[in-house]
């Protein structure tokens, strides 16, 4: 009697193809980086940028009424976890039409396509938070233990980003305008995020707000640095939502990757 081989799943053990995906990761990084006479420098540039902007903007101009002090480490800690989120979905949109050749010849995971992307884009979160501790320092700002909740949050967030990746990479072979689409949501979703302010300033609509998963995700990033207290219904809320987008990223993904491959 024959045994049928079984079937691949979405996750294929990755112990066998764990060194495809750093060297694909590895690869993006170098890329990246590998024109750029300042490298480093400019995967933290655009927050540091934008966080002095908004520094001045409402410490300057306005009387804030926002946020905790001091303000800058409290933007940065919101700016920079937004950074990777908004720059991994980003690459996601594109993850099958940049590369349609080499998608196609290989026989690796198709999966790895997208996780390279997260990955790559957490290891420049990683590497940019060093600049946080320097604006803590000359800041004034006390590390607490808290920080130990910055590891659940880069869980939730990796969770979270891999979900919506592996529903928009397929997606998009398939309705073009979605790439369009996805960065108009990004842009709006800015604004919906506790980054600028903090979930407390919103009053009665902060309840509304948690189900915004990436506000449960800043709200333990934020108790490295501040003593209010954290907002656990928030925090449960974005981790149950983070593995509900997560299956269903694992669902649509199985269900149109066949599809996809003809399509590139």
């Amino acid at each position: 009697m024959t045994v049928a081989a079984p079937a691949r799943t979405v996750w294929t053990p990755f112990s066998r193809y764990r060194h495809s995906l750093w060297l694909l990761t590895s690869r993006d990084l170098k890329v990246r980086y590998s024109t750029s006479a300042l490298g480093y420098f400019w995967s933290i540039l655009d927050p540091l940028v934008m966080a002095g902007i908004y520094w001045f903007v409402f410490t300057v101009v306005f009387d804030r009424g926002v946020g905790h002090e001091p303000y800058i480490v409290f933007l940065l800690t919101g700016l920079l976890p937004w950074m990777w989120f908004n720059g991994a979905v980003s690459d996601t949109t594109r993850a099958f039409l940049k590369e349609q050749k080499l998608i196609r010849s290989t026989k690796i995971p198709r999966t790895i396509w997208v996780l390279r992307l997260v990955l790559s884009k957490g290891i420049e979160f990683i590497a940019s938070l060093p600049v946080i501790a320097i604006f803590a320092i000359i800041a004034g700002a006390t590390l607490r233990w808290g920080v130990l909740y910055s590891l659940l949050a880069i869980v939730m967030q990796t969770v979270l980003i891999t979900g919506i990746g592996l529903i928009v990479a397929p997606l998009v072979v398939f309705f073009r305008d979605l790439e369009r689409a996805v960065k108009l949501v990004l842009r709006f979703l800015f604004y919906a995020s506790p980054i600028i302010y903090n979930l407390q300033d919103l009053g009665p609509f902060k309840t509304l707000a948690a189900f915004n998963p990436l506000s449960g995700i800043f709200e333990l990033y934020r108790a490295s640095f501040f003593v209010n207290p954290i907002d656990w219904f928030a925090v449960v809320v974005s981790a149950l939502m983070s593995v509900i987008i997560l299956g269903v990223g694992i669902l649509v993904f199985r269900r149109s990757i066949s599809t996809v491959l003809k399509g590139i």
